[in-house]
């Protein structure tokens, strides 16, 4: 019979075994079986699992992870410096690479880092400071930039590590103490150009105005000037039809009259007239209205 020992002593071993043996995966997470540090195989199901007990498992997050790394100053096409402020989102697609490669998740990070931070350098490398920087929205590229620096920090990262990185930011772009004056009268410059050229197109718009109400009144004053020498060509013709009728009617009267507005447009207190005594002007003068 054995004693009571012994039969704890194997409890205990039954105990350490099943600990061993048995592990448990979270729906959050996937686990790494290794033997002496080999990998063996990937368990991604959730739920209770077992292995040989001198075989050892990893367990890793398979959710996405977000680094982010400290803000780092970068030297743009133009010679200015930027200071950027990103992050990455990123996650593990590769168990086996990832294991045999950054073993854990601060390496990882530490990797991502370094492919994160030459691709986003090349990048601002490459382009001016108004391409990150603007006043107008259209003109900045930062979006597109990002973009392509998540692409090739994908293509990377998922090649050596076996992590895939789904995107790259960025949170805030900081000019240093040195860039902030030159930024600042750029864009003033920027300012007093945008003024000038709405100015030259309100004058350009004030110039077409102007000459089309020039041309509308010089229409006016063409239709107004033919109408009144319309009215005024009638008028002559009727003052002359008048004159013809009243002539027709009594000739001598006529004529008289015609001769005093003769004498009231030829004589003033300021005129000299010397005329001969026979003269037909003032034969209404001297002898009066003839008669028949």
């Amino acid at each position: 019979m054995k004693s009571p020992l012994v039969k704890i002593g194997l409890g205990l071993v039954g105990v350490l075994l099943l600990a061993r043996t048995l592990y448990t995966v979270d729906e959050t997470q996937l686990a790494v079986v290794t033997e002496f540090g080999r990998y063996v195989y990937t368990v991604q199901e959730p739920g209770l699992h077992a292995k040989l007990p001198w075989r050892t498992r990893r367990r890793f997050d398979r959710r996405l992870l977000l680094y982010d790394p400290r803000p780092s100053e970068f030297l743009t096409k133009d010679k200015k410096n930027l200071l950027v402020d990103n992050y990455v989102c990123w996650r593990i697609v590769d168990p086996k690479l990832f294991l045999e490669s950054v073993t854990d998740i601060p390496l990882a990070e530490m990797r991502l880092h370094d492919i994160v931070w030459s691709e986003v350098s090349a990048q601002i490398g490459s382009v001016e400071l108004s391409d990150m920087v603007n006043v107008e929205h259209d003109l900045v590229r930062s979006e597109a930039l990002m973009a392509q620096v998540a692409a090739r920090c994908d293509t990377r990262a998922r090649n050596d590590f076996g992590i895939e990185v789904l995107d790259v930011g960025i949170k805030r772009l900081n000019l240093p103490k040195q860039n902030v004056d030159s930024v600042y009268e750029r864009m003033r410059a920027e300012r007093r150009r945008m003024a000038m050229q709405y100015r030259a197109e309100g004058e350009e718009e004030a110039l077409k105005i102007r000459a089309e109400a020039d041309k509308e009144r010089e229409k006016i004053l063409a239709e107004a000037y033919r109408k009144a020498e319309t009215i005024r060509g009638q008028a002559d013709a009727e003052a002359t039809r008048i004159y013809a009728a009243a002539h027709q009617r009594d000739p001598d009267f006529y004529k008289m009259t015609r001769t005093l507005d003769s004498y009231q447009k030829l004589f003033s207190d300021k005129t000299t007239v010397v005329l001969s005594a026979d003269s037909e002007l003032l034969q209404l003068l001297t002898r009066g209205r003839p008669t028949h």
